[in-house]
């Protein structure tokens, strides 16, 4: 709108203008007027000059003076040309400033959703770590409680300690006894090899394996008890060996290491029924030798009440000699021997027998089958109430199976 005016009122002035010096030109050409002496022609063509450098210089001042615009595209166009220059550069500046702030930003945005995804990670770890220091420090209370409690333990332990210490002045005090013991032990070995006379040096006394002693330990008895019967075994073991190499008085000859009599003391402790101990041969023992040996144990009970029934077999005799009675005899006791074993009692490590008979009883037997022709059914049964250790005492009954020849 401001335009529009500016314009109609440049129109109005140049039209009063041209109209101004039109008639000022006329009224100058009628008058015949002379400016400066030229002619009237020339003058007035001065003045029509003079006005259309009126008309315009008039619009450029009404326009200067009415429009800033003007005035800057007359005046200050050069300064304006600078200024759109440097406005360009800084534009360019700023763009690729902006640039760079939008490249740094996409990079901030990235390194953002980062960082968020590490804050995530993080708070996934502290929930965590929060679970795990519950945990710690419930842990750390039960350890708490369970240090009171070995506190009190080490104070037990440092009581037992002391007690121990006075054990171990007994027990090196014994352990002294002991050498001494041993010592005394050495002297009787070599006395023992040398001082003793036998009629076959060098024979085999013991083999591997052969019962020494052999007993039953009751599961009541208390640890001096049970320490009293192997100590007892021992030195029946020792009467055994005095015995076997005919010595006039008694040997202290048989060997066994400390270790293995507490272990055996501990395993008869822990026993729960009464158990059967034998002291055997370490190896083929010849005289002039001490009595290596071990000890061995199982467990006892009883196995054959008295005149329960152990074993029965048919045979088929001819009774053509007493020779063949006497196989059938021995062929029996075998499948006794065998049937006993199989029950559960302790057959002998050398001979493999739980048995024993006596010569007349085994003569009786073979002569009450000697008449007999035919088939016969031999039954054997305990003499007596007999347990692991045994030996089984038999009775042996004789029946001929009538009706068979």
């Amino acid at each position: 709108m401001y335009g529009i005016v500016l314009i109609i009122v440049l129109v109005i002035t140049g039209g009063a203008i041209a109209f101004i010096g039109d008639r000022l030109g006329t009224k100058v050409g009628k008058k015949k007027l002379s400016i400066f002496g030229l002619r009237p022609r020339h003058t007035s063509i001065i003045v029509t000059i003079i006005t259309g450098i009126l008309i315009t210089t008039l619009t450029f001042g009404i326009m200067a003076a009415v429009s800033k615009d003007v005035r800057t595209a007359l005046f200050g166009m050069e300064k304006l040309n600078q200024q759109i220059k440097e406005t360009q550069t800084n534009l360019t500046v700023v763009t690729d400033e902006l640039a760079a702030a939008n490249l740094e930003q996409e990079n901030t945005n990235k390194d953002l959703a980062k960082t968020k995804n590490e804050v995530s990670s993080l708070k996934t770890i502290q929930v965590e770590l929060e679970s795990r220091n519950t945990a710690l420090e419930s842990n750390n209370r039960n350890l708490e409680a369970g240090n009171a409690q070995l506190v009190l333990h080490n104070d037990d332990l440092m009581a037992q300690n002391s007690a121990l210490g006075d054990q171990n002045t007994s027990l090196m005090q014994a352990n002294s006894s002991l050498n001494e013991e041993n010592n005394i032990l050495a002297v009787r070995s070599a006395e023992f090899r040398q001082g003793l006379q036998f009629v076959r040096q060098g024979d085999i006394i013991y083999r591997a394996g052969e019962i020494i002693a052999s007993g039953v330990v009751d599961v009541a008895n208390n640890d001096k008890t049970i320490n009293a019967d192997l100590t007892s075994l021992v030195y029946l073991a020792n009467r055994n060996i005095t015995q076997r190499m005919g010595a006039k008085s008694p040997i202290e000859g048989v060997w066994i290491s400390q270790k293995e009599f507490d272990e055996a003391f501990n395993t008869i402790k822990n026993a729960r029924q009464n158990t059967v101990i034998r002291i055997v041969a370490a190896g083929n023992i010849v005289y002039g030798e001490p009595v290596r040996a071990n000890i061995q144990i199982y467990k006892n009970s009883l196995i054959y009440h008295e005149n329960d029934y152990v074993f029965a077999e048919k045979f088929s005799v001819k009774g053509q000699s007493a020779d063949e009675a006497e196989r059938t005899v021995i062929e029996f006791l075998k499948h006794v021997n065998i049937s006993a074993i199989k029950k559960g009692i302790l057959s002998d490590p050398i001979k493999g027998s739980v048995g024993v008979m006596t010569g007349s009883q085994f003569y009786d037997i073979i002569n009450s089958i000697d008449p007999i022709r035919g088939d016969i059914l031999l039954t054997a049964y305990a003499q007596s109430d007999t347990n692991a250790l045994g030996p089984l005492k038999l009775r042996i009954k004789v029946e001929e199976i009538l009706g068979q020849k």
